[in-house]
């Protein structure tokens, strides 16, 4: 591996291209490794997501359909991702409009996940504290329509951000960069204000999910509830606080990539960057939904029924129709 030249002050938006790797046996490796890893964990969610579209059942309950999206959404957060990962790795150069598009999928869908799991907790919420009106409040129109809107909110800074870049830079189109989200920025306050923004939306729907949990687990401890769907509904927003702490390790990633990059060692730095890669974004993004999913009883039997490619016999633990 060789150093690359550059000033420390270019270090907070190019030290993921500090080092080049010599593509020779071991990372090669450990690029094959990190590659089968998340397209494993694609394979798991689509899996998964085809047992949702395989009974109608499944297709109309709104938190269904929002743990769907939340599988769509976290494969296409492994796909982009890795493909980030491996065109770093190999010090390849995009055309700034090519990685703009790529930067905006992978970007997007990590800043989705947090909105979802708040509307899942809130449809949780609806469900049981007002049971009588769950119907009413919680539509299909609605639960559908709240998903672009999700895509829509989460879309808008690096959207903003492009928009600007093609504006400020005569030569944003026609230029070559390493394709990173940091690389996109001109100016520093695009940097702060992507983490501002990061910031205001895990709290907010930090928030949401707290709200909600305790709300639930009041009404579970009342006499009027019905105590079991309560207890599994605390349980699932609890689960859905946890997948948000899984969510916000991702922010450790960038800190600790650009102090293994200050130490100037370019072993440790790769071996820290594949270690963090493997463990904060891609382990926590395929474990939750599976967590999620199989926590089910009326999805688990699927799952395993189409995981195994067919063979043995559904017995479902609720009628699902």
């Amino acid at each position: 591996m060789a150093v690359s030249n550059g000033s420390s002050v270019e270090i907070l938006f190019i030290h993921q291209q500090m080092y080049y790797v010599v593509l020779n046996e071991g990372p090669i490796t450990k690029l094959v490794v990190a590659m089968l890893m998340s397209l494993f964990f694609v394979y798991v969610n689509s899996v998964m997501f085809y047992a949702l579209r395989s009974k109608r059942f499944f297709k109309d309950m709104p938190r269904y359909i929002l743990f769907a999206h939340m599988l769509l959404n976290d494969s296409i957060q492994l796909v982009s991702t890795s493909m980030l990962y491996c065109l770093s790795m190999i010090s390849f150069q995009l055309f700034r409009p090519a990685c703009g598009i790529m930067v905006l999928v992978s970007s997007t869908a990590f800043r989705n996940t947090p909105l979802i799991l708040a509307v899942m907790s809130l449809e949780r919420y609806v469900a049981i504290c007002f049971p009588l009106r769950h119907a009413e409040i919680v539509t299909h129109k609605r639960t559908f329509l709240s998903i672009p809107i999700i895509w829509c909110i989460c879309s808008a800074n690096i959207i903003v951000d492009l928009i600007y870049g093609v504006l400020m830079d005569s030569n944003f189109v026609k230029s070559q960069v390493f394709c990173t989200r940091e690389r996109l920025f001109i100016k520093p306050w695009q940097l702060d204000l992507f983490y501002g923004t990061d910031i205001v939306l895990f709290v907010s729907v930090t928030l949401v999910i707290v709200f909600t949990y305790i709300r639930i687990m009041a009404t579970a401890r009342s006499v009027s509830s019905s105590k079991e769907s309560a207890k599994k509904a605390y349980r699932t927003v609890l689960l859905h606080l946890i997948q948000l702490c899984l969510c916000l390790t991702t922010f450790l990633y960038n800190i600790i990539e650009r102090a293994a990059a200050m130490m100037g060692n370019s072993i440790l730095f790769m071996d820290v960057r594949y270690v963090a890669f493997l463990f904060i974004l891609v382990l926590p993004r395929c474990l939750s939904p599976l967590v999620y999913g199989l926590r089910d009883e009326a999805l688990r039997p699927f799952f395993i029924y189409y995981f195994h490619c067919g063979k043995g016999k559904i017995k479902p633990a609720v009628n699902v129709q």
